[in-house]
């Protein structure tokens, strides 16, 4: 189950911050409806990783999604979500001891970077991606001026919507979504809507 694969069905990475065990296959279904194929469970939501294991267990059974965590900032953590199904380890930093465990248990690597200094050192220690976080702040002109040297694929995090979709999918493999798809407390069906207007504007 390759990373590469599930984002090329859709680029929309879908960060599940807050979410719990008892809501997260109900949004996972919601989410799989509108077209999104990737889900990222933070470790800093409640029991992340049963969320991550529920998910794995449904969905990694049949190939229709593929789950990891987020917000990993350990080893142990990787060893974690490991243990209960994830296929990939994204980080909002530049964590070699982290890169290293993931490729070690055959995990696809996603560390977080913003200057060039990160994106080699993650490269180095063996990250398959980069997370540029955040991307909104510096604008497509940044990712531009980074990979006229870092030939690698990234996603872009922090600062995407529906409006600039299309312009960081120009650049980049794909686009994470947190807050503005999901939050505690939003309803299923405002999260259906919402995820179907971020496939919508990444499949334009």
């Amino acid at each position: 189950m390759s990373f590469e694969k599930y984002s090329a069905m859709c680029p929309v990475v879908a960060i599940l911050r807050g979410i719990t065990p008892a809501e997260m296959l109900d949004v996972c279904e919601v989410l799989y409806e509108a077209g999104i194929r990737v889900l990222e469970v933070p470790l800093n939501s409640p029991d992340a990783c049963e969320s991550i294991r529920l998910a794995a267990e449904k969905y990694h059974a049949n190939g229709s999604m593929l789950i990891g965590a987020g917000t990993v900032l350990s080893v142990e953590d990787v060893n974690s979500v490991a243990a209960v199904g994830g296929k990939f380890i994204i980080s909002p930093d530049t964590n070699c001891e982290v890169i290293r465990e993931t490729k070690r248990l055959g995990l696809t690597s996603i560390p977080g970077f913003f200057t060039p200094t990160e994106g080699f050192t993650a490269l180095r220690a063996g990250a398959d991606y980069l997370k540029l976080f955040p991307a909104g702040v510096n604008g497509i002109g940044y990712i531009k001026d980074l990979q006229a040297v870092i030939k690698a694929p990234m996603l872009a995090v922090g600062g995407v919507n529906a409006g600039n979709i299309p312009e960081f999918l120009k650049l980049c493999k794909g686009v994470g979504i947190g807050s503005a798809l999901y939050k505690p407390g939003k309803s299923l069906a405002e999260i259906k809507e919402t995820a179907i207007a971020m496939v919508q504007a990444a499949c334009k």
